[in-house]
């Protein structure tokens, strides 16, 4: 009897879990889907208009150079 009981007790527990979590979490996501795609390419226009794709380049070509010169 006490087995059923903690059981129930249980699977009440893990479905009121669920059903106060799941709606704040479709909220969460439908919030990043909206804006995923704005926010990417905002970031990669800010990546180019900065100058850092320039960075990134000459930073892997010094990198390269020194792992050749480093390395036996």
């Amino acid at each position: 009897m006490a087995v059923t009981w903690i059981q129930n007790w249980l699977t009440g527990m893990h479905h009121n879990i669920i059903g106060q979590t799941m709606p704040h979490l479709i909220l969460l996501a439908q919030t990043y889907e909206d804006n995923l795609g704005g926010n990417v390419q905002g970031a990669w226009d800010n990546f180019i208009q900065s100058g850092q794709v320039w960075a990134l380049g000459i930073g892997f070509v010094v990198g390269y150079i020194f792992r050749s010169i480093t390395s036996y």
